[in-house]
């Protein structure tokens, strides 16, 4: 058996043969952080509150994170085309009114959820308020059968790469505007996709 193959029997198993992961509808709080997590939404107005409690800073470079993680994650699907889990009848499946045909590898949302969270480590308040919607809105990817569960591991370590690699070009201004400049301009073109 290959790497490919074990990989395919391991998100296979987890998804369909797991007790951890209900077949029934999911509960009203995981469907809509999987919804306002699209096209990462959901991290305007956490910043928007990280920024009232004083912590602007952090809601700054999360933010950032966040907008140059997202084009990263669909560049990166564009090149790995993994289909999505076949749970169409599944009633977690039809919670979402979203069907999503772009590459499964790896979940946007996670991607950009843990560039964010990751960013928001620094500070230890933002990240005790940050950290529990990152991991909601990745178990919602899963709950909900959009993703493989190395989907969202794989995005959760490419956000999380992101963060780092934006905090260490975070010193230099040009690097920041530029980088912003480059999501400004990727963003759109995969605004369709989740």
């Amino acid at each position: 058996m290959t790497g490919e193959d074990e990989l395919a029997e391991l998100d296979a198993d987890s998804l369909h043969n797991s007790e951890a992961l209900p077949t029934r509808r999911p509960h009203p709080v995981i469907i809509a952080a999987s919804l306002t997590a699209r096209g990462g939404l959901l991290w305007l107005p956490v910043a928007g509150l990280l920024a009232l409690a004083g912590k602007e800073k952090v809601a700054k470079r999360a933010l950032t994170a966040a907008v140059i993680a997202m084009p990263i994650g669909h560049l990166i699907s564009l090149v790995v085309d993994r289909p999505r889990p076949q749970a169409a009848g599944i009633p977690a499946r039809q919670a979402l009114p979203e069907h999503p045909d772009s590459s499964s590898f790896p979940s946007k949302h996670a991607v950009t959820a843990a560039a964010f969270g990751t960013a928001c480590l620094e500070d230890r308040g933002a990240a005790l308020f940050v950290t529990p919607l990152v991991l909601l809105v990745a178990y919602s990817r899963l709950r909900t059968r959009v993703h493989w569960p190395t989907d969202v591991l794989g995005g959760l370590a490419i956000g999380a790469l992101v963060a780092v690699a934006q905090a260490g070009i975070g010193r230099s201004a040009s690097a920041r505007a530029t980088a912003c400049r480059l999501a400004a301009m990727v963003r759109p073109v995969f605004s369709d996709h989740s």
